[in-house]
């Protein structure tokens, strides 16, 4: 019997060269003062999108995606510069970014040695899985916009303010920019007290795949880099992520996760969807990078995963390691990832609809059949420690063109 598949082509995965000598000096306009330091619903498309429309300038080579607004920055900690800045002072909402100002803001000078043990697991889970109870109770405790004012003004911050006053309640609804972040973390890095940045950097290190609301928080930073590398994510707008098993549905709104649709400030865009990958790569934190990024209104959550994470694997980041293997875009929704490859192993994640995946190797397994299609081959995905049928994969065969064959 045919066997069918899916037309379009994997996207190699590319690099893109360092950025002019001259960010040098503009990098100096952002280092601040001292402590500033499956079940399938459609039908499948092409193996991936058109090749993101790439944007020059005299500041960064990064390639952003057509119809994709970005601030980017990049400081590498060994040589004290900026390999990479991209409208770096624009402002964006930041979601869960201001997670780390109320975890400076609890932790203060003394650290988590002083704080009850339920603070302690609060801000753990905060930090490594984006809980928003977490950030809410503390929000609602500490005084709401005035964590952020007296944050941002003991970090240098320079374009971080609290929500519009038409949002006072809304967290996520807190502007910052890329350069800030990185202000952020060279402040954890280089400034703040031992136990303050051993307790952020252990938790940031340690970061959970699935936040605790259901999404995938792997976007950007860890699906481009392999090694040593530590996040703290933000998103806004979107459906579910796909790290549950149930079907996607539309985000709960409330005050706390500040993702209140058709509603607008005076500067601030609180309506396309928001996606940020911030944190650090290399060993020893060598290099900070900061990835903040809207999209437009409507714009599924796999799709923008895709984009964020092409964005990052296109920078200079002194120090990483790039995991082999070439990306391929999937179709449909609710595909799991299995622990072997056929349908009776442990269900290890579900994809978010759409996203690219890199794939390693590809073996034979059981056989899947979704009508029109079906496939023995199966894909093994590093990142995720588990495999795909390759039904769901875009691509023309029944095997994977350039993808070798698992040990």
């Amino acid at each position: 019997m045919p066997q069918h598949h899916r037309p379009g082509a994997p996207r190699p995965r590319g690099t893109v060269p360092a950025a002019a000598a001259l960010l040098v000096l503009l990098g100096a306009l952002l280092t601040g003062p001292a402590a500033a330091s499956p079940q399938p619903h459609r039908a499948p498309g092409p193996a991936t999108e058109t090749a993101a429309a790439r944007r020059t300038d005299t500041r960064t080579m990064a390639d952003i995606p057509a119809a994709v607004t970005a601030g980017v920055a990049v400081y590498d900690r060994q040589t004290g510069r900026f390999t990479e800045l991209h409208d770096p002072d624009r402002q964006f909402r930041s979601a869960s970014l201001v997670k780390l100002l109320l975890a400076l803001d609890v932790l203060g000078d003394s650290g988590p040695a002083a704080l009850p043990e339920a603070d302690r697991v609060r801000l753990t889970a905060m930090l490594r899985s984006s809980d928003d109870a977490a950030a809410g109770h503390y929000w609602s405790t500490r005084g709401g916009s005035a964590i952020v004012t007296r944050t941002a003004s003991r970090l240098g911050l320079t374009g971080t303010v609290p929500p519009p006053a038409t949002h006072p309640g809304y967290w996520g609804y807190t502007a910052t920019t890329a350069g800030d972040t990185v202000r952020v973390y060279r402040h954890i890095l280089d400034t703040a007290p031992a136990p303050v940045r051993t307790f952020v950097m252990d938790a940031l290190h340690s970061a959970t795949r699935c936040g605790n609301d259901g999404f995938d928080q792997y976007f950007g930073i860890p699906s481009a880099f392999g090694g040593t590398r530590a996040v703290k994510q933000g998103w806004s707008g979107f459906t579910s992520g796909g790290c549950t098993a149930a079907p996607a549905s539309r985000t709960v709104v409330t005050p706390a996760l500040g993702t209140a649709p058709g509603t607008r400030a005076a500067s601030l865009d609180l309506v396309s969807e928001a996606l940020h990958t911030t944190g650090t790569v290399g060993p020893g934190d060598r290099t900070v990078v900061a990835v903040l990024t809207l999209h437009p209104d409507g714009t599924p959550y796999g799709t923008a995963y895709s984009k964020v994470t092409r964005l990052a694997d296109s920078l200079d980041v002194p120090g990483a390691v790039r995991p082999a293997g070439t990306r391929f875009g999937t179709w449909g929704s609710g595909v799991r990832v299995r622990a072997a490859a056929n349908t009776g192993s442990a269900h290890l994640t579900t994809l978010p609809a759409g996203v690219e995946v890199l794939v390693g190797c590809q073996a034979r397994g059981e056989r899947v059949t979704v009508p029109p299609y079906d496939n023995d081959w199966w894909a093994y995905l590093p990142q995720y420690g588990g495999w795909i049928t390759q039904v769901y994969l875009s691509s023309p065969g029944d095997t994977l063109p350039g993808v070798p064959g698992c040990p």
